[in-house]
């Protein structure tokens, strides 16, 4: 072992010696605390604002989404008496695009 590991070592063996006794549990009342601060709370504009354009583009995006599939939906609806017999899945797709 070179220093450094014996060095390491030490400091692991140090590391999980050590006890931690502090308590994790929330003082008394702390989630009615919380609550009643989100309840109280003033209405802020900027939020509010972010939330509104954030629908907005969401909507934008789901018409994007709906329109992309109805300009491709003749595509699919391609039956397999049209494609030739001789090419395979993979070039037909790409004849296609």
């Amino acid at each position: 072992m070179t220093p450094e590991d014996k060095v390491w070592q030490n400091l692991v063996s140090a590391a999980r010696s050590v006890r931690d006794d502090r308590t994790t549990a929330a003082p008394y009342g702390f989630a009615t605390r919380i609550v009643a601060q989100a309840f109280a709370a003033e209405s802020r504009p900027a939020p509010m604002l972010l939330d509104r354009f954030c629908w907005r583009a969401l909507s934008v995006a789901g018409l994007l989404a709906v329109a992309g599939v109805a300009a491709n939906y003749t595509v699919g609806l391609r039956s397999e008496e049209e494609m030739p017999l001789d090419e395979t899945a993979v070039t037909a797709v790409f004849d296609i695009s």
